[in-house]
């Protein structure tokens, strides 16, 4: 239980690593942003919260409260899976537009939308099995919490990756509309996997499910862009998700 009771001021950071991700895109329009923009946002937001308020109570004597927000926590967690899902739709509305607006889209080809919402599909079901397996887990302390932590890698790659990819975009402005949009995805895998290990390693997590998982889901995202050129993959998406 001891090298626990920090871990809630360690959550704090890929907490403010996420925030700083999203900052621009979600902040900088936020009037323009869909109501189901506004939802994701915050329910992600606060689970990320929640993953620094729960360490805290159960390393601090508050057994009670900690039991009472999971429960909470556990409708929280459906609301983030739920609502990425039910976005993925403006994924094929993007890659829609910028086949038949490439001025516009510049080197967002369709093909980096379609790689999105195929790796969409992977990570919030990954994220999804994590928290059912903190609750099958919920009176093995250790599990419990090592796949609640490793949900926050699994779901970082969007936000940060927005991130970094307008750092990047930004930073080479003058070669736009010919910016290679993927090296910044490649960063951000990267450090995200780096993250992942640091921790396992940190809390004797190496070998875990919860650490492999997460490590895996980051690495089928370098595939992002291959997996949105395939043609049976667009049909596939096109088929079952409607606008």
């Amino acid at each position: 239980m001891d090298k626990y009771k920090t871990l809630h001021l360690w959550m704090i950071i890929p907490m403010a690593i996420m925030q700083f991700g999203i900052f621009e895109d979600y902040w900088g329009d936020f009037s323009d942003n869909a109501w189901a923009v506004h939802i994701h946002y915050w329910t992600g937001t606060i689970w990320y919260l929640y993953l620094i308020l729960q360490p805290y109570y159960i390393t601090h004597g508050k057994i009670e409260s900690h039991r009472t927000n999971g429960i909470i926590g556990m409708f929280l967690a459906g609301g983030v899976c739920l609502t990425a899902l039910s976005m993925m739709h403006r994924d094929l509305a993007n890659a829609h537009n910028a086949l038949t607006m490439p001025d516009r889209f510049g080197p967002f080809h369709p093909r980096f939308f379609i790689g999105v919402a195929v790796v969409e599909i992977v990570m919030m079901p990954a994220f999804g099995f994590a928290v059912i397996k903190s609750i099958i887990h919920r009176k093995r302390m250790e599990d419990h919490a090592w796949w609640l932590i490793s949900t926050v890698f699994i779901i970082m790659m969007p936000a940060l990756g927005r991130g970094i990819q307008n750092i990047y975009i930004d930073l080479h402005a003058e070669a736009w509309p010919h910016v290679d949009i993927m090296m910044p995805i490649y960063y951000t895998q990267t450090f995200i996997i780096a993250m992942v290990l640091s921790a396992a390693w940190k809390y004797d997590k190496l070998r875990h499910p919860a650490t492999l998982l997460a490590t895996a889901v980051n690495i089928f995202i370098f595939f992002l862009e291959p997996l949105g050129k395939s043609e049976a993959i667009q049909s596939l998406l096109e088929t079952f998700i409607k606008g």
